[in-house]
């Protein structure tokens, strides 16, 4: 008995399904109070990647793993390091990948000492360069840029302070480094779809919408060609804390 390959179809209905999926408004905000309700919990914080915890959402870790996988970056640039598990997260599936000169660069104003104790005494710490300081200082930018090596594939993702100004200076800054075919991933733009009443305040800042990283993302996108947002991955990113917030760049 023949069983059919029935691969290349699968993936064309996931891409179907995506799509309709982003176009469902009564999804998206099924989702949203969802997200709204398991934040009394501290939902956002209870995750862990091999051992380090990670302060992302399940959804987002599956749609940044698939972005690895699919553009092999040889270098990921993160901004924002908190306690580190991104950076392992990210550090471990370029390990998986197999490139041994792949690595990841993460950049914050503040590594803590215990945090970046977690992150040296790791596995993953010979695949992840720290760099303190402001993100878009210009002694900071130009220490990143001395991380990547000529003819490099280049990912960023945006992850720290999530002001408008903040934001939208480090998309200027770090856009340019995106290479054709890698993405920018502007992380928490989620912020944007919340009124003031349903915004998360157990946080040791608050956005509100108008000074959050949607509107940051939405008008530096209206500044350059370079980039458009992915409609099938980001039209699957219910129960997501970046919907919208995956951009592939287009052109060199």
């Amino acid at each position: 008995m023949t069983i059919k390959d029935d691969r290349l179809e699968f993936e064309a209905h996931k891409r179907e399904m995506s799509l309709a999926l982003g176009k469902d408004e009564a999804s998206f905000q099924q989702s949203l109070n969802t997200l709204i309700g398991l934040d009394k919990f501290d939902y956002f914080y209870l995750w862990s990647w091999m051992g380090v915890p990670i302060i992302q959402l399940p959804v987002d870790i599956l749609a940044t793993q698939e972005v690895i996988w699919a553009t092999k970056p040889d270098v990921i640039i993160e901004t924002g390091i908190a306690r580190g598990g991104s950076l392992i997260f990210m550090a471990s599936i370029l390990a998986a990948m197999g490139n041994d000169k792949a690595k990841v660069v993460g950049v914050d104003i503040d590594i803590r000492a215990h945090n970046r104790e977690s992150i040296e005494s790791h596995p993953m710490s010979g695949r992840i360069k720290m760099i303190q300081g402001g993100s878009v200082d210009d002694d900071v930018l130009a220490a990143v840029k001395a991380e990547i090596p000529p003819g490099a594939r280049v990912m960023v993702v945006l992850d720290s302070d999530h002001s408008y100004e903040h934001v939208l200076g480090e998309c200027r800054a770090y856009g340019p480094l995106v290479t054709e075919g890698c993405y920018l991933v502007v992380a928490d733009t989620l912020i944007g779809h919340l009124t003031e009443e349903q915004a998360f305040t157990k946080r040791s800042k608050v956005w509100l919408r108008g000074n959050e990283p949607l509107k940051a993302v939405t008008d530096y996108l209206t500044e350059t060609d370079r980039f458009e947002v992915d409609p099938v991955l980001n039209g699957k990113l219910v129960l997501s804390s970046s919907p919208g917030g995956y951009c592939v760049c287009r052109k060199a």
